[in-house]
């Protein structure tokens, strides 16, 4: 792809983390656009909000030292969430985090002596990093309570209708509260260039300015290999003596054993399947779908022991079930249409390792809200016919005749 066609986000994360670059994508991004001061509340809600995340991942260390060996990346996750909020409060402020970021190394009498610089970045604001020794916590600690302090005095303003209007007050917090975040994460041992293209990346598996879905897994084995590019189960709910249990067919024959819930308490788990099916459908991936229909990449011994094999499915129902159980406690996200980013963490970090840990975590999300949809209708109606098209990346599900 050639520079002149790229958007800000390739733009970022193949050449260099320009401000201009980051600022379009910021907007791109943005989920609740909100014009002018009227929006300010919200991006500097989630400024502070992440600003504290900072201090707790810093606490966890200084408590758990040692044993919390996840420190060093979850502090350049919250370092750029941090400045994502910090650059969609300026955005939103008709700010331009170019200059202010000029302004951070001028004194009062030349403030105004800045200019729109095009290639401006973040790597200009740190021109050389050099580890000298281990981190001083003591001083990051101080670092971030000064950002923190500079983050509240801002809200303060805000709050008091000081900002309202003049936008050099405002000016003046964001150049303090940008020049805090270079010197925290030099504390830190931080590179502002790569927490850039961290922060990019972190945000287009989430929320892409378009969508893309991943090549399906069996794209390149024969078609006895593949799985079925369109899907239609019958499931239905069974009862034998005090035994409820779910059937499933596919081309009239029973596939799989009968479920039940597996449980004391009745959840109607027995329907589970369903979200096999829409990681089918949405992910192109399901060991346990490939197993029960028989359809295991044996001509590839590595692929069918590592990608097909017992683990693989065992990972498979463990996203199921904690999904599940995640979805109990939230009406089965009935009036809900998003997952919260901690859970989407939580099933990339499970599958890490496994071919479906280059889905983005959109496509996560979709396939957990389809497949809770399917599911709502069986928990409903009992029985009805699930429809997967994998062209399409679609499932549906329609009454039984």
């Amino acid at each position: 792809m050639k520079v002149e066609d790229m958007g800000p986000a390739e733009m970022i994360l193949n050449h260099f983390a320009y401000f201009s670059e980051y600022e379009e994508f910021v907007r791109q991004t943005d989920q609740n656009p909100v014009p002018g001061a009227a929006g300010l509340n919200l991006p500097l809600l989630g400024l502070f909000g992440e600003v504290g995340s900072l201090l707790s991942e810093l606490k966890k260390k200084l408590r758990d030292a040692d044993s919390y060996i996840g420190y060093h990346d979850s502090v350049i996750e919250e370092f750029g969430d941090a400045l994502w909020y910090f650059t969609n409060v300026a955005l939103r402020a008709g700010q331009n985090i170019n200059i202010l970021a000029q302004r951070m190394f001028r004194e009062i009498d030349d403030w105004d002596e800045v200019d729109d610089y095009k290639f401006g970045g973040f790597g200009d604001i740190q021109p050389s990093r050099e580890t000298e020794g281990p981190i001083n916590y003591e001083k990051f600690e101080h670092g971030l309570i000064v950002l923190a302090g500079k983050v509240g005095r801002l809200l303060d303003d805000v709050a008091s209708g000081h900002t309202k209007g003049n936008r050099d007050v405002l000016s003046s917090h964001l150049v303090e509260i940008f020049r805090a975040f270079s010197q925290a994460a030099e504390d830190a041992d931080v590179d502002l260039e790569g927490v850039i293209k961290r922060n990019v990346t972190k945000i287009s598996s989430r929320w892409p300015v378009e969508q893309i879905y991943t090549d399906l897994f069996d794209d390149d084995f024969d078609l006895d290999e593949q799985l079925p590019r369109h899907i239609e189960m019958e499931i239905r709910e069974r009862t034998s003596g005090r035994k409820t249990y779910v059937i499933q067919k596919y081309n009239g024959v029973i596939i799989g054993d009968r479920l039940t819930d597996n449980r004391t308490i009745k959840d109607d788990y027995r329907f589970h399947d369903v979200f096999h099916l829409a990681y089918l459908a949405i992910l192109g991936w399901s060991p346990v779908i490939r197993s029960l229909l028989k359809l295991k990449r044996k001509s590839k011994p590595e692929i069918d022991e590592n990608e097909d094999g017992a683990r693989a499915m065992l990972i498979e129902e463990g996203v199921a079930t904690l999904i599940f159980n995640h979805g109990i406690r939230l009406n089965h996200f009935a009036s809900i249409n998003s997952v919260d980013y901690s859970m989407l963490k939580s099933i990339k970090e499970f599958v890490k390792g496994y071919e479906v840990e280059i889905c983005p975590l959109w496509q996560w999300e979709k396939a957990i809200l389809e497949g809770f949809k399917i599911f709502r209708f069986l928990h409903s109606r009992r029985e009805g016919l699930v429809i997967v098209d994998l062209p399409s990346r679609s499932i549906s599900i329609q009454p039984l005749n």
